[in-house]
């Protein structure tokens, strides 16, 4: 009997062991899965950047994935893209960017920080919210709304976009 039970012992510390071995090559088979995740991102975020220079204020955005991002994006590749803007409805400031994008407009409730591509060729940078048909093309980071509406809501600004580094 005893020789019986040192047996099933054995066998279940075998068990226990071999089963270690397996969650630690689990665990870092996902370590290593969760730092390529992670580069990846950075990676996509890195270059899907764009600097915003409005007098000495240097603002960062994020940039969509689409057509008129990509579209934009060669247009900075010829260097830094220099737009006026009006202010508009005490919520936005509307450029002309000098050409058109391609447009994938669909109803939006916008907020302040969104940059958002409006008739193909006009280029609105909001400080409020707003509700109508743009295709988005980023969002300002890291700024609160009262900062934004102090940057961009006392009347008509001059803003430089250029590639972040």
């Amino acid at each position: 009997m005893k020789r019986k039970i040192s047996y099933i012992l054995l066998i279940l510390m075998v068990l226990g062991v071999v089963g270690c071995g397996r969650k630690e090559e689990e665990t870092r088979e996902h370590q290593i899965s969760e730092v390529q995740n992670t580069e990846s991102e950075e990676d996509q975020v890195n270059a899907g950047k764009m600097l915003i220079t409005i007098g000495d204020t240097v603002l960062t955005a994020t940039l969509e994935n689409n057509e008129a991002v990509d579209a934009l994006t060669k247009l900075l590749e010829d260097g830094d893209l220099t737009i006026h803007f009006s202010q508009y409805g005490g919520v936005e400031q509307v450029g002309s960017i000098g050409s058109s994008l391609p447009t994938n407009d669909v109803q939006t409730a916008t907020s302040p920080g969104d940059i958002m591509l409006y008739t193909g060729d006009q280029m609105v940078l909001f400080y409020g919210n707003h509700s109508w048909e743009y295709t988005r093309l980023g969002k300002i980071d890291h700024v609160s709304a009262s900062d934004l509406e102090n940057i961009l809501g006392n009347g008509d600004i001059t803003a430089t976009f250029s590639f972040a580094e």
